[in-house]
């Protein structure tokens, strides 16, 4: 994850390939695909701020 503090803006990668398209969610959010259409990243722009509490923000890893 990359927070941009000049724009508030988060950027979460979640795989390791080339993104093809970009799709937007709503006015604030848009989701990076790659050439298969599975999810590459997360594009959280302007006010992320706003979504997530960025002083307490972590990653857990739950066990299957």
């Amino acid at each position: 994850m990359t927070h941009y503090p000049e724009t508030d803006s988060i950027y979460i990668d979640l795989a390791n390939r080339p993104s093809a398209e970009t799709r937007e969610v709503n006015t604030d959010l848009n989701i990076d695909l790659d050439a298969e259409g599975k999810l590459v990243g997360i594009d959280i722009h302007g006010n992320a701020s706003q979504y997530v509490d960025l002083s307490s923000f972590q990653i857990e890893t739950l066990e299957t």
